[in-house]
């Protein structure tokens, strides 16, 4: 057999065993600087390819055969543009190169599945570029620092993994169909000097699983993403003085570097008599095949500006992608509809709201604008900057008539549909609203969205002209509300809703709701969100009115309040100093109390149901179930035991969350929030390194057991190894740690049963699912 044939063999991964096809012998070796300066002034000379020098040069770094590149590079007398793939595209034709690239030279781009998640690390603003009316194949991102971009390519290789992998696909045949790529300017807030790279916008799953291969098969999700941080950016400080190399020298040494490392790694394994794992490992990720995005063209007529339409472009053809073959999920799709047609409206420039006005509500849609901003961005100190007052403004402003019309006629467009009302619309603006509080509101987050799809906050009043009304106190609101203002009436609404629909005490209720009680989620009678939000803010609802200003007032955008925690959801701890001052509670109204806050016959504040708020929605309807409701109570506590659980979207506890692991108290239960951390690292990654001190402790729980089992005999019974007592006390805690294992196993669960769909692409078994776009 020739030195050169490509071999096969078969190898562990874990409890799996691999059959790897396909081993070269030999890895790419290092392009020549000559070959990298051909690509280089290839891509100047095509007239249908438009980069800045530093981007060709990473994309000539970037190659594993830059003389391939500059080939279809290379333009003809019959065909200006060479060799170059095209893909014609709304308004756009998007011209690429096909060809290898090193892994360790991509960096994973931001995608609508991967930004809507629940995220602590925001992700970066993204701006186009152009040069002479004619725009650039690249964009910019702009992170806060050096830090932000390691913790975003941290975050984005560990969510993406522990949502899906296609380790085993990928370690049996390589990475074998092409990532979507085009190059990127990263720069940083904090004044860090620049580079060019280049990004994977589709693929990124595939990406993420060729780190997990290259880790190897004892890395978690965390370990696999720190090792990937670890080989693009090593331990390089930005701030490495003037007298040293440039940032994007550096860089792109310490990649060669390393690079150079794994190939004498791989020479060596394939030395061996029989190479094992590491061989398979190495040769299957050092390089993935891509298509990378070189030139865009501007079709007449087209209404984005040249500086907007090659992300556009992109954007269409991943939603293209990922809605007729593999689909992000529901949130994901809405905010690539939404900001997509308000940057159209703005290009279009004939919309009745002020081009300034409208650069600053993208701002806060796409969270390029922070809520401390919000007074700045609208002109006016009196506007509180807080998370709550930004949606209010981002729902008055995309909802104002002129340019309700416009968005509604640009999504149809996106989507292919024909029709949207209100409910349709307001589906859409879910996914914006809570971008400042979805990581802390993460447990109720499909509820609320939920409750977006069934209408919102979008009542008949907010559909009108109105104005919001700036206040510090939303009570301050209900007087003028109830004698006719209409501003105050729909800031209320508006500010009210979204913070009932957000802690979960408005939601999309469904017909087993009726049965249940109201401590379980029920509701008195059945009715649209936006219709129960339309009726709270009656004129001539002063409960209503009341319950919507003091459930404004009392919102947090940094925690849930206890009302929204059903007994699966809680973390079952006496709650300590720190929770309590960080918990909050929804209290009932009750019109005759001096603060207008219901209390029991021990003066206790009795806390707010979703059951109070929709029958304050309509207290005529809601008497009937409050009758029957009262006829029930007097059978005993049974009753209620018997009563049929809501489903998760109606806030009902399941019968799953009845182990309570000690110690739960009925009507106190509290979110706990994790201190943050002193070394200032996102959340994620402080979780990572807490997963390996629960493991190392349990472990090292077990072994204790396990010498004290042996050391009994010699004890003898007189002295129990352990005395009764602290048996005891042993199992409390250990059926306390079994509930919250079991609870955080079944939510997981859940979280995976949501993602069924997205899971494999060309069969059910999956074996094909790397082949598919991720």
């Amino acid at each position: 057999m020739p030195a050169n044939t490509p071999r096969s063999l078969t190898v562990t991964w874990g409890s799996e065993s691999v059959i790897v096809s396909s081993i070269d012998h030999d890895l790419p070796a290092p392009g020549e600087p000559s070959a990298q300066g051909e690509v280089i002034a290839a891509g100047a000379a095509n007239p249908q390819a438009l980069l800045p020098d530093g981007s060709w040069r990473a994309i000539a770094r970037a190659t594993t055969a830059p003389e391939g590149i500059a080939l279809q590079l290379r333009p003809s007398p019959g065909d200006p543009s060479g060799l170059l793939l095209e893909e014609n595209v709304e308004g756009a034709t998007l011209r690429s190169v096909v060809t290898r690239v090193y892994l360790s030279e991509l960096l994973p781009g931001i995608q609508p599945r991967t930004g809507m998640e629940v995220n602590e690390v925001p992700d970066p603003q993204v701006e186009g570029l152009a040069r002479d009316g004619r725009p650039c194949a690249v964009v910019r991102y702009r992170y806060k620092d050096f830090g932000h971009l390691k913790d975003h390519v941290w975050q984005t290789l560990h969510g993406t993994l522990a949502m899906n992998s296609y380790v085993p696909s990928i370690l049996a045949r390589k990475v074998t169909r092409s990532l979507i790529a085009h190059p990127v300017e990263v720069t940083f807030e904090d004044g860090t000097p620049s580079f060019h790279g280049l990004v994977v916008r589709d693929g990124i799953t595939r990406l993420a699983s060729a780190w997990n291969v290259l880790a190897g098969p004892d890395a978690d999700a965390a370990k696999t993403a720190a090792h990937a941080v670890g080989s693009l950016f090593g331990g390089i400080r930005p701030d490495a003085g003037e007298a040293a190399p440039a940032l994007d020298e550096r860089l792109a040494e310490h990649r060669a570097q390393w690079r150079e490392g794994i190939r004498k790694e791989f020479a060596h394994e394939m030395g061996l008599l029989e190479p094992g794992l590491r061989a398979a490992q190495i040769a299957q990720t050092f390089v993935v095949p891509a298509q990378i995005a070189v030139g865009a063209q501007h079709h007449p007529g087209h209404p984005l500006a040249p500086q907007d339409l090659f992300d556009d472009a992109i954007r269409s053809i991943l939603a293209s992608v990922h809605v007729d073959f593999k689909q992000w999920d529901d949130a994901a799709q809405h905010v690539e509809v939404i900001t997509r047609a308000l940057k159209r409206v703005i290009q279009q420039g004939d919309s009745p709201v002020p081009a300034e006005d409208l650069q600053a509500v993208y701002g806060l849609a796409v969270g390029r604008t922070s809520p401390g901003e919000l007074p700045a961005a609208f002109r006016d100190h009196t506007i509180p900057g807080t998370p709550l007052w930004r949606s209010v403004y981002l729902v008055h402003a995309l909802t104002r008539a002129g340019l309700f019309e416009q968005l509604k006629d640009q999504a149809k467009t996106i989507k292919g549909g024909r029709r949207m009302g209100p409910k349709g619309f307001a589906e859409l603006l879910g996914p914006l609203v809570d971008l400042p509080w979805r990581s802390h509101k993460r447990a109720v987050t499909k509820q609320a969205r939920n409750a977006w799809n069934n209408g919102g906050v979008l009542t008949d009043d907010v559909m009108l002209d109105w104005d919001p009304v700036p206040t510090g106190d939303f009570t301050s609101l209900v007087g003028p509300a109830s004698q006719g203002d209409l501003n105050a009436r729909c800031t209320l609404a508006v500010a009210g809703g979204i913070a009932l629909i957000a802690d979960k005490l408005l939601t999309r209720n469904v017909g087993s709701a009726l049965g249940a009680a109201k401590e379980k989620g029920g509701v008195p009678f059945r009715s649209d969100v936006n219709q129960v939000v339309q009726d709270l803010s009656r004129q001539d609802n002063e409960l209503g009115l009341w319950t919507l200003a003091l459930a404004a007032n009392a919102f947090r955008g940094d925690a849930l309040p206890e009302n929204a925690v059903t007994l699966r959801q809680l973390i079952r701890k006496d709650p300590d100093v720190e929770a309590v001052g960080r918990a909050y509670v929804h209290f009932r109204v009750d019109l005759a109390q001096p603060d207008r806050i219901a209390r029991d016959g021990n003066g206790v504040p009795e806390q707010l149901y979703q059951w109070d708020v929709v029958a304050a929605s309509d207290e005529k309807r809601a008497n009937p179930a409050k009758a029957a409701a009262g006829a029930g109570a007097g059978a005993g506590t049974g009753a209620d035991a018997g009563a049929p659980d809501a489903p998760a979207g109606t806030g009902a506890a399941s019968s799953e969350g009845a182990a309570d692991g000690g110690g739960g108290r009925p009507g106190a239960a509290a979110v706990f929030l994790a201190p943050a951390g002193m070394d200032g690292r996102p959340p994620s990654q402080r979780a990572a390194d807490d997963r390996d001190v629960l493991r190392t402790s349990l472990a090292a729980a077990h072994d204790a057991l396990e010498r004290l089992k042996l050391l009994e005999p010699e004890v003898g019974a007189h002295t129990p190894v352990i005395p009764l007592p602290g048996l005891k006390e042993l199992n409390r805690i250990l059926v306390g740690l079994t509930a919250d294992i079991e609870n955080l196993r079944r939510r997981t669960e859940d979280l995976h049963e949501e993602d069924d769909g997205e899971e494999t692409e060309d069969g059910e078994d999956g074996k094909d699912a790397e082949e598919g776009r991720g």
